[in-house]
C-alpha cells in the first residue's frame, strides 16, 4: 500500500502549485517521489474559497483513481462516490421487501428528520410571516343541527390553516387533520368549531388560525302549484377566523334564482301592444353569494333562516319539481319580479340589514345572461370585514352552478 500522505502531498503540489493561498516548498525542501512529508498550512483556520474547493475535489478524484479501493476506504468510504462512474459503487445492499413486522418506538421516532420544524437557516426565500398555511379539502362526514331540532350528516370539505412566524420553517400539516378528527363525531356548531380551532392552534403553537367547512345542505321545497316537493341543495360554508385574538364567525350561502330583465320585459310588451308581435323577455339562471358575519351569539342563525331571507328578497328561486301548472306559475312569478343585477344585491341587502343576528356582509351577484355573451355582475359590502380594494380575478367564475 502506498503512503497516503506522501501521495497526497505529491498530487497537491502538482495540481495546486505555488500560490499565495496555498503552502509551497522550494529547492531542496521540495517533496521527492515516495518521500513522506507533512504539508503545513499557516492559515488552516480560515474559510476556503470556492476555487480551492474545486481544486481539492479535482485533487481527491485524481488520487482516488490511482489507488486501490482499500486505500480509498481507509481515507473515507464516501470518497468513492465522488469518483465519476463510481457514484454508487459502495452503496450498501438495501432490503427490498416491505417490513411488516417493523414497529416504531419513541427512540426511532426521535431519530427521524423533521425538516418542517427545522431551524430558520433552512428557510428558503424571504423570512416573512405567512398569514395562512395549512390544508384544503380534506373530507369527512359531519353532523349538523337543523332548525327543527334534527341533525343531518353531510360530506364536508374542511380547510384549516394557521399563521406562520417569520423565523419558523413550517408546520406539521397532519396535526390540523388529527386535531379536527378528535371532534368529528360531534354534532357541529360554531362552538364545536371554536374548540377544534383552539386545539390545533395550541398544537401548532400559532397565534392566528382559520377553519372553513363547506358542504351542500338539503332542504325540501314545495312546487308552486302542483303540490309536489323535492330537495333543493344549497352550497354553504361555515368559517371561523381568528386574527390578533379577535374571532369572526362567517356563514357563506350560494342562492340560485332566475332573473328576468326588466328592460327586455318592457320591450316585449311594447312589441305586443304596438305591433301585435309575440315576443318573450330574456331571463337567466343567476347566483348570489352572501357572506354574513354572525353577531348574536345568544340566538342561533340557522341555515334555513338565511335561505328564508334570500327567498324573501328574490322569490324566483329555481325549481326542483315542475309540472305544467308549476312552469306557468314560474313564468308569472318572474314577470312579477323582474330585476337587474343592481336590484338583486339591494334586495338581498335590505333583508340582511334588518336582521340583528347579522353584522357585516358581502353580496356578490352574477346574472349569467341569455341575451349577452357576457355576465352581469355586482358586489355590495357592508362594514369593514369584507371591504377590499382588489377581488379574486376568478371570483365571478366560481358563481357558476351546473345544477
Amino acid at each position: 500500500m502506498t503512503d497516503l500522505r506522501a501521495t497526497l502531498s505529491r498530487i497537491y503540489y502538482e495540481n495546486v502549485g505555488k500560490t499565495d493561498a496555498s503552502p509551497h516548498v522550494e529547492g531542496d525542501d521540495a517533496p521527492q517521489e515516495g518521500t513522506e512529508m507533512n504539508a503545513h498550512m499557516p492559515d488552516l483556520d480560515r474559510e476556503p474559497t470556492y476555487a480551492e474547493a474545486q481544486a481539492a475535489l479535482a485533487l481527491l478524484r485524481r488520487w482516488a483513481v490511482d489507488v486501490t479501493p482499500e486505500e480509498v476506504s481507509l481515507l473515507d468510504p464516501l470518497v468513492s462516490r465522488l469518483i465519476p462512474g463510481q457514484e454508487v459503487s459502495n452503496y450498501p445492499a438495501l432490503a427490498r421487501a416491505y417490513p411488516d413486522a417493523f414497529e416504531v418506538d419513541e427512540a426511532y421516532k426521535a431519530s427521524m428528520p423533521d425538516l418542517q420544524n427545522g431551524p430558520s437557516s433552512l428557510i428558503k426565500g424571504a423570512k416573512q410571516q405567512i398569514q395562512h398555511v395549512g390544508i384544503s379539502n380534506f373530507r369527512l362526514p359531519i353532523r349538523f343541527r337543523t332548525r327543527d331540532g334534527d341533525a343531518v350528516q353531510l360530506e364536508t370539505s374542511v380547510t384549516g390553516s394557521v399563521s406562520l412566524e417569520a423565523e419558523k420553517k413550517g408546520i406539521n400539516m397532519s396535526r390540523i387533520m388529527r386535531t379536527f378528527y378528535k371532534h368529528a363525531e360531534e354534532t357541529f356548531s360554531f362552538e364545536v368549531i371554536e374548540r377544534a380551532l383552539d386545539a390545533y392552534k395550541s398544537d401548532l403553537e400559532s397565534f392566528d388560525a382559520r377553519i372553513q367547512m363547506r358542504f351542500s345542505f338539503p332542504m325540501k321545497v314545495q312546487s308552486l302549484r302542483s303540490g309536489l316537493a323535492g330537495y333543493q341543495y344549497y352550497d354553504i360554508a361555515l368559517e371561523l377566523v381568528e386574527v390578533a385574538g379577535v374571532r369572526t364567525k362567517i356563514v357563506h350561502l350560494d342562492y340560485v334564482y332566475s332573473s328576468t330583465c326588466p328592460c327586455s320585459l318592457e320591450l316585449s310588451e311594447h312589441a305586443r301592444q304596438f305591433r301585435g308581435q309575440l315576443a318573450t323577455p330574456h331571463s337567466q339562471r343567476s347566483v348570489a353569494r352572501m357572506s354574513l358575519v354572525v353577531e348574536d351569539a345568544a340566538h342561533c342563525l340557522w341555515f334555513e333562516d338565511v335561505i328564508d331571507m334570500a327567498r324573501a328578497a328574490v322569490p324566483t328561486e329555481t325549481q326542483v319539481m315542475v309540472k305544467r301548472e308549476d312552469e306557468q306559475a314560474f313564468a308569472e312569478l318572474n314577470a312579477a319580479n323582474p330585476i337587474f343585477v343592481e336590484d338583486a344585491v339591494r334586495l338581498f341587502s335590505e333583508q340582511l340589514l334588518a336582521e340583528t343576528r347579522i353584522g357585516d356582509f358581502r353580496i356578490v351577484a352574477s346574472h349569467q345572461e341569455s341575451l349577452h355573451s357576457h355576465d352581469a355582475v355586482s358586489v355590495m359590502t357592508e362594514g369593514p370585514t369584507f371591504a377590499a380594494t382588489s377581488i379574486d380575478p376568478r371570483l365571478f367564475q366560481t358563481l357558476f352552478h351546473i345544477g
